[in-house]
């Protein structure tokens, strides 16, 4: 079973020459080399490598040097601005380049409510040109999305991190699945995934985060686990659990069958990004 992690973050330490323009929850540095190091501990082929958008902006440069470095191991994500009128161009030239598997959208990041907003319709329809997915980060602002796949019903939309607010570090919200009906309702739209990504941080329990499946498998049931992509969300959730448990968790729980794992861990991801570890 081919399992594939779909939200991990790589970065160096900030320095001059490639400086920080935020601080992003993790360790001061992890590496492509370290991602790597802690993906083959516990036995993770490949991953979703999502250019930190708090450290680097629209610069994907450094991602583009861990590709480099372990060609086959991570398919690259890269958040775009969708209020620059090239941008375009910029997602035609992402697409032609060697390792890149989508795009990103930051909702949260002052981008328009308004769903004619000419920028990230343009966005969309440039993705769904070069048959890209977009990633979406649209915590709190789910009925959007909604909108943006109804929309472009050619573009694949992935919500990130369940579209729901995730703690940084513990406790974990009183009510952390309150919005889940918001999300459920997006199931309706055939073009839309979700990235089960960072949901044991939504836990109330310890390792294994036994309180998080029967919200989960209302996901799943909703969607079909052929639209639901497991991930760990690795850096952001290192002051809540570490990369071994957020990898346990889904691998040694009885809820999930043999070929749900399968689905969920590789199936899915593969699907939705059409996975290029063929280029190793």
């Amino acid at each position: 079973m081919m399992i594939i992690d779909s939200q991990v973050h790589a970065y160096e330490r900030d320095h001059p020459g490639r400086p920080w323009a935020g601080v992003l929850t993790g360790p001061a540095e992890v590496t492509g080399n370290d991602m790597v190091a802690a993906m083959d501990a516990v036995g993770v082929d490949g991953a979703v490598l999502v250019s930190p958008f708090t450290m680097y902006g629209y610069d994907a440069s450094y991602a583009l040097e861990v590709y480099r470095q372990h060609p086959g191991r991570f398919g690259l994500v890269k958040p775009v601005d969708s209020t620059d009128p090239g941008v375009a161009e910029t997602i035609a030239d992402w697409a032609a380049t060697t390792g890149t598997i989508g795009i990103r959208i930051m909702m949260n990041r002052g981008v328009s409510t308004d769903p004619a907003d000419p920028g990230r319709n343009r966005v969309l329809a440039a993705a769904a040109r070069h048959a890209l997915p977009v990633n979406l980060m649209c915590t709190g602002r789910l009925e959007q999305a909604a909108q943006l796949a109804e929309r472009h019903p050619n573009t694949q939309l992935v919500i990130d991190h369940l579209g729901l607010p995730q703690p940084q570090e513990p406790p974990a919200p009183a009510e952390p699945f309150a919005d889940l009906p918001k999300l459920l309702a997006l199931a309706a739209h055939a073009n839309v995934a979700v990235k089960i990504s960072g949901a044991c941080t939504l836990s109330h329990e310890p390792f294994p985060y036994k309180d998080i499946w029967d919200p989960l498998w209302r996901i799943f049931n909703a969607f079909g686990l052929h639209r639901c992509l497991w991930g760990t969300d690795w850096t952001r959730a290192v002051k809540v659990l570490t990369y071994q448990e957020g990898v346990e968790a889904f691998r040694v729980t009885d809820r999930l069958s043999g070929g749900d794992r399968a689905m969920l861990l590789g199936g899915a991801p593969q699907q939705a990004y059409n996975w290029p570890m063929s280029q190793a």
